[in-house]
């Protein structure tokens, strides 16, 4: 009977809670592909994707082979990609963009994983003020069309003014597009 008052009290709440979040102020637009479930990790994360973070503390950059070959992924294997509109060090994705392709940010010094060379790893600070990853001065993202480590539905893409690519070792584009 207990259970059964909770479950009642409870339901208005999220009813109301579900109508709060489905709220867009009139705006129509198409949805944004869910977000793969990320790991836990004690940092905040920024569009749903926290960065996987090593015991040191900061996020873990690595080199896994995939159906196009030898690519960057995070610690957990989920590729990561560069965007031809940044800047050198710089991000030209924010707002939907960064809801659609998330920032791989971390809250310590990037650590190289196994095939990636930690000179080559760096920092940018967002206009959000976090700080997000860049590997040969490329800032790095995930793909919210992504769903599991491996995954590389985002490359070739042409989105929000220019390209999208996964990244080998060295540090350029991997065009298989």
């Amino acid at each position: 009977m207990r259970r059964l008052a909770w479950a009642a009290a409870l339901l208005p709440a999220l009813a109301l809670g579900a109508a709060a979040c489905g709220s867009s102020g009139g705006a129509k637009s198409a949805p944004a592909p869910a977000a793969p479930s990320p790991p836990a990790t004690s940092s905040p994360a920024p569009a749903g994707q926290p960065p996987a973070v090593s015991a040191a503390g900061g996020t873990t950059v690595a080199v896994h082979d995939s159906k196009l070959g030898t690519i960057l992924t995070d610690g957990q294997g989920r590729t990561v990609y560069l965007f031809e509109k940044d800047g050198p060090s710089m991000s030209a994705c924010d707002g939907t963009c960064a809801v659609a392709w998330p920032p791989l940010t971390t809250t310590g010094t990037p650590q190289a994983g196994s095939g990636v060379s930690a000179a080559d790893l760096g920092t940018v600070t967002r206009a959000d003020h976090s700080i997000e990853v860049t590997y040969h001065g490329h800032p790095l993202y995930y793909f919210a069309g992504d769903h599991a480590p491996g995954d590389t539905n985002g490359e070739g893409s042409n989105a929000f003014g220019a390209g999208w690519y996964v990244l080998g070792p060295n540090g350029g584009k991997i065009d298989n597009s």
